[in-house]
């Protein structure tokens, strides 16, 4: 969405004109702010489970991701386990 930037120049004459501006002012950022906190919430919508299926489907869908996880982690420490003081030191003799 682009961003119109309206440069105006107003020029007072007496403090109720500028309260006036001062007012409007107020509005706009007020209806700013309503509206970026409206997108704010519907972008962080939690989405119900419609049924069982879609329950269980998201279960095995994070068992696989933490078995992955796990997974990744061992073929980590296997390879690079001197970097964590674990695992068989080079004796030089």
């Amino acid at each position: 969405m682009p961003y119109n930037n309206k440069k105006t120049t107003n020029e007072f004459c007496t403090l109720e004109e500028i309260r006036e501006r001062k007012d409007a002012l107020l509005d706009e950022i007020q209806k700013d702010h309503d509206k970026v906190s409206a997108l704010w919430n519907q972008t962080f919508l939690k989405r119900d489970e419609v049924s069982k299926g879609d329950y269980i489907a998201s279960l095995v869908s994070n068992g696989f991701m933490a078995v992955d996880a796990i997974l990744l982690v061992r073929k980590l420490m296997k390879g690079y386990s001197s970097l964590f003081g674990k695992g068989k030191r080079k004796r030089w003799l």
